[in-house]
């Protein structure tokens, strides 16, 4: 749940006016579409408890969701308000609420996880991709651990493809990584000897994320891994992807000129 303090959501319920049980200009059918768009199901039952207004419906989102997600919405909201020209016209209430919300963003349980985010235009990469990024918004990494294994697959299959590196389906994720990392020290784009070192310990810890995935993960009838080492998990993987990204992104070839005629 949000830590959201008595002082904070009375600003906020007099910046969305609701006194009345309504939201900013929402309808019941716009209010479902942008949570929809900030991945909350809003129409769900147990935001329904305590009644179902909009207004009632929000106050149980603070309640029962976490820090990050809620903060996402606060903002998405302000930036609604600000186009639809439906704020108060109190300049100082909308910028307490702005840092309400940068508050509860900084409460982000896994540091890098802008980094988790599709790299090819695959419809199941972007699915996966939103899946895992939604388990930590709602502050339940263990719960997508088997998600995460699918996504990091995806993700380092895209990433060898330009390197030339075979990835068949017998072939062991770890193994295909360490040939990547191979790739980077053999074409000199690791600076440093502990770059290397470090990536290098990813080969072994994605060998062991084999056996989370399969034992101590949903992908099977298991009892799940606990709540920090699921997040470690998580932390350690999104910093990974975030380095192998931006070298990626470093090295890429210029793009070709146009002709042009003379």
């Amino acid at each position: 749940m949000s830590d959201l303090t008595g002082s904070e959501r009375r600003k906020l319920e007099r910046l969305l006016g609701m006194s009345g049980g309504y939201v900013l200009n929402f309808s019941d059918r716009t209010f479902g579409m942008f949570f929809d768009d900030h991945r909350v199901e809003i129409d769900a039952e147990k935001y329904r408890a305590g009644g179902t207004s909009k207004g009632n419906r929000m106050r149980a989102f603070w309640s029962m969701d976490g820090n990050y997600a809620v903060g996402r919405v606060i903002n998405g909201l302000i930036a609604h308000g600000l186009d639809e020209r439906c704020l108060p016209e109190d300049a100082a209430l909308i910028d307490d609420c702005r840092k309400v919300a940068q508050r509860l963003l900084s409460d982000q349980p896994v540091a890098e996880l802008d980094a988790l985010t599709a790299i090819a235009d695959e419809r199941d990469f972007e699915v996966v991709a939103e899946h895992v990024r939604e388990a930590i918004e709602k502050n339940q990494p263990e719960g997508a651990l088997d998600r995460l294994h699918v996504f990091v697959f995806k993700f380092i299959r895209v990433v060898c493809e330009p390197h030339g590196i075979n990835f068949g389906r017998d072939k062991p994720l770890h193994s295909v990584f360490g040939e990547y990392v191979k790739a980077l020290r053999d074409t000199g784009r690791l600076q440093s000897q502990m770059t290397e070192r470090i990536l290098k310990s990813s080969i072994s810890v994605l060998e062991a994320f084999n056996e989370v995935r399969n034992n101590r993960s949903l992908a099977h009838d298991n009892p799940i891994l606990n709540y920090e080492e699921s997040l470690l998990i998580f932390n350690h993987v999104a910093a990974s992807i975030r380095f192998i990204k931006a070298i990626e992104a470093q090295t890429k070839p210029p793009p070709r000129p146009t002709d042009r005629c003379a």
